[in-house]
């Protein structure tokens, strides 16, 4: 039972610490309570802030765009209306699917395998786990699966495939509306794609009039080293998702960016009583100073080559156990070669202090998501707590450094 957490650590009822590789799923890129946007928060709460104001202007709506503006969009030259869709990440991706139906005039959603986009019915359709699926209780229709980059093998163009479907009178496929795709699908087994392959992904998205979604609720606001998990790779999605980290605080809040034209909305066509989350709105603007040079990005670089360095030196120790790693910036993943292993591991890492969270449909991926402010030593410290997990999991002697 915990009690309470401060930077990268949570500590129980009897102030016993535990070394957080987890994250709150992504919600806390900045670590617990971090002490600038608790001030700033307290200080609103002091002076009476309001807390609550459905669609109604506040003061603290107004600087966080103000904010997020000057910040994140006019530095990149990106043309983007903001949507407050509702507090948590699924909002922001049911409020996309429905007006990029709006907007075409069609009813499919491109998705992919193992891809994951939360817990409500229109994300469970686009959704690839068969346990979630099966968690709606009803059939999931109006959506269309593709294999993911790699999912058919390392031989196989799934592009070409996909390509040649949405070509063909033949195939039973109608024109999606949209393709939603997630750079780095997290829940699905850290199965990072391509810049190739996202590039031609937005490619045929133009060429058959598709909107192209980006799912970056869990791999953005840093996650990857910069705060969209795409700026290296070029891409220009019409839509895009962002939540978990975007608070700063662990505070619900999510956001749709879209491109102008696409703002068809009539007023009150998509509203909700909490989108109006002036918390949020106080520790985001803080949150986003961060982001106002470039050192938080050349620090998860550093800790990224610690991270691959370790996880490296882990397979090559347990070849026989561990069948890849996988990543980008500080989310990684160690995929083990059966089912459950990575169950395994994370129980007995808790039992050692360290919470880190599993992957994939069959549990046979460790995630790791530790705070992107963590400390290198306590990095590596808990790199080490999860190579003695895994030790005492799979058995076998770990090499010496």
């Amino acid at each position: 039972m915990f009690h309470t957490a401060r930077g990268w650590h949570l500590y129980d009822k009897d102030n016993v610490p535990y070394l957080d590789f987890f994250s709150g799923a992504g919600a806390l890129n900045y670590g617990h309570n971090p002490s600038l946007m608790k001030k700033r928060l307290m200080e609103y709460l002091e002076e009476d802030g309001v807390t609550h104001s459905l669609d109604m202007y506040t003061v603290a709506k107004e600087r966080f765009l103000k904010q997020f503006q000057s910040v994140i969009l006019k530095p990149r030259e990106m043309e983007y209306k903001i949507q407050f869709p509702g507090p948590t990440g699924t909002n922001a991706v049911e409020s996309s699917l429905k007006l990029a139906r709006k907007f075409t005039g069609r009813e499919k959603i491109l998705f992919f395998t193992q891809a994951f986009h939360g817990m409500t019915l229109g994300s469970l359709s686009i959704s690839g786990n068969t346990f979630k699926r099966d968690g709606a209780g009803l059939s999931l229709t109006n959506t269309t699966c593709m294999p993911f980059e790699g999912y058919l093998g390392e031989d196989a163009d799934t592009m070409d495939y996909m390509d040649r479907m949405l070509e063909s009178s033949g195939s039973g496929i109608d024109l999606p509306a949209a393709a939603i795709v997630e750079t780095v699908q997290a829940e699905g087994g850290i199965n990072v794609a391509s810049a190739d392959w996202l590039l031609r992904l937005q490619g045929l998205c133009r060429k058959y009039g598709m909107l192209l979604i980006l799912d970056d609720i869990q791999a953005g606001c840093g996650r990857t080293g910069t705060f969209f998990s795409f700026e290296e790779i070029g891409l220009d999605p019409d839509i895009i998702c962002l939540s978990k980290s975007l608070s700063g605080y662990g505070l619900p809040f999510s956001i749709c960016l879209l491109r102008p034209s696409l703002d068809i909305w009539e007023p009150g066509e998509h509203n909700g009583t909490f989108r109006g989350h002036n918390l949020a709105f106080v520790t985001a603007t803080e949150a986003l100073n961060y982001w106002k040079d470039d050192s938080l990005t050349r620090q998860i670089r550093s800790k990224e080559q610690i991270v691959n360095r370790c996880l490296h030196e882990l397979k090559d120790n347990f070849p026989q156990d561990i069948a890849a790693i996988r990543g980008r910036g500080l989310i990684h993943g160690i995929v083990f070669t059966h089912p459950g292993v990575g169950e395994r591991v994370s129980r007995e890492a808790f039992k050692n202090r360290l919470l880190v969270e599993t992957s994939g449909a069959d549990s046979d991926v460790v995630k790791l998501l530790p705070p992107l402010v963590i400390s290198e030593r306590d990095l590596e410290k808990g790199l080490q707590i999860l190579e003695e997990s895994v030790a005492e999991v799979v058995g076998g002697n770990l090499v010496s450094r």
